[in-house]
């Protein structure tokens, strides 16, 4: 792949990260270009899924999934790409893999056990395994986090082990963040408090636990108000870091301070004819989530197909209202939606379960990566 494409080829587009926009967007190209998805890790994580999978063994099998059905004519290349350039990426192993259309979809790091953070999904099997018996033998769990991801993490841990101590905390007023009703912060804190988890809030700690995250050995924090919490294991629920520190010369100019990438309305990195970010890694002032990247992804290939006719890429992205869905565990949860006149609308436990808590998503993505 380190020669350049040839004029008789499919125009090559690679895709640099096999998240929910990477295999979207190599998944709608695949039958019209050669499509080539660099991924390090050996199989597509469902990430939605991921915190069912640390409390529920029966979940590991809806988290991790093939690539092998995921294209019919492209190619899933698994390797780190070490640096990018505008005509293509260079590997970590050296090899080099050229481009007519660079997509960048790398997306963010986020800290265990909301995404994992090794690429071998048996080595990941084994680190959620490990950490949901250190979890099943604790008695008292803080989560350090008040947003979408510690709120479900703590509706996860009280469906699963009802009788333990959850204590959530956050240096925020409120929980989630965000542009959300007022209604939906509401309706949730009336849950977690039905469930018995205490949530603490405009009292950041002092100092972070002094144990590592997921080992259960007993601990005491303190808060700056001076209260102390006393737990047996806890997590981190917070700090999205963007994976874009291999971009270099023109790619990297276009890089902000916090990591992400500067894009136009099509999604072009700036400056850029044909090269694309999607995704967690973008500026677009949105929440990093799946959904969000899934569209970006459909507008970049809409985008290449009209630069590759010789057209203009001349499909616009513009944020949609403000989303999300967050279940407490299989059966509670609720959820911010646009109602039927576009304005933003609360639903409850039955219909947040309904859209995503009892599968997660999970058949969902089996079928877009083509196991189904």
């Amino acid at each position: 792949m380190s020669d350049h494409v040839t004029q008789d080829a499919k125009p090559r587009v690679v895709v640099v990260g096999g998240g929910y926009g990477g295999i979207t967007v190599a998944r709608e190209l695949d039958e019209d270009f050669d499509v080539v998805l660099v991924e390090p890790k050996d199989t597509f994580v469902h990430s939605v899924a991921a915190l069912r999978g640390l409390v529920d063994p029966q979940w590991s099998g809806q988290v991790f999934f093939s690539y092998d059905q995921l294209l019919r004519r492209g190619t899933v290349v698994r390797g780190r790409a070490a640096s990018a350039d505008p005509h293509g990426v260079t590997l970590d192993d050296g090899r080099r893999i050229d481009a007519d259309y660079l997509v960048l979809a790398s997306g963010s790091k986020y800290p265990f056990p909301a995404k994992m953070d090794v690429d071998d999904a048996d080595a990941a099997r084994a680190k959620q395994d490990a950490a949901r018996d250190e979890l099943a033998a604790a008695e008292r769990v803080l989560l350090v986090g008040a947003g979408p991801v510690g709120i479900e993490l703590a509706g996860e841990i009280s469906d699963r082990w009802p009788e333990k101590s959850i204590v959530v905390i956050d240096s925020a007023d409120d929980i989630l963040g965000g542009r959300y009703l007022p209604a939906l912060r509401a309706t949730l804190r009336e849950q977690l408090a039905a469930r018995g988890i205490d949530v603490l809030l405009g009292d950041p700690l002092v100092a972070q636990p002094p144990v590592p995250v997921g080992v259960r050995e007993p601990f005491a924090v303190v808060t700056e108000s001076g209260a102390s919490i006393e737990a047996d294991i806890w997590f981190r629920c917070y700090g999205v870091d963007p994976t874009s520190d291999y971009l270099t010369g023109e790619l990297a100019a276009a890089r902000r301070d916090d990591g992400h990438i500067e894009v136009d309305e099509q999604l072009r990195v700036r400056g850029q004819e044909a090269v694309f970010a999607i995704g967690d890694l973008t500026s677009v002032p949105e929440p990093k989530r799946a959904a969000p990247a899934e569209r970006h992804a459909e507008v970049v290939a809409h985008n290449i197909r009209a630069l590759a006719s010789g057209g203009d890429a001349d499909t616009s992205y513009s944020p949609g209202p403000e989303v999300v869905l967050i279940p407490l565990g299989a059966s509670g949860g609720a959820s911010q939606l646009p109602g039927e006149n576009g304005e933003p609308t609360v639903l409850g436990r039955e219909l947040t379960a309904k859209y995503k808590g009892a599968d997660l998503l999970a058949n969902r993505y089996a079928d877009k990566l083509g196991l189904t």
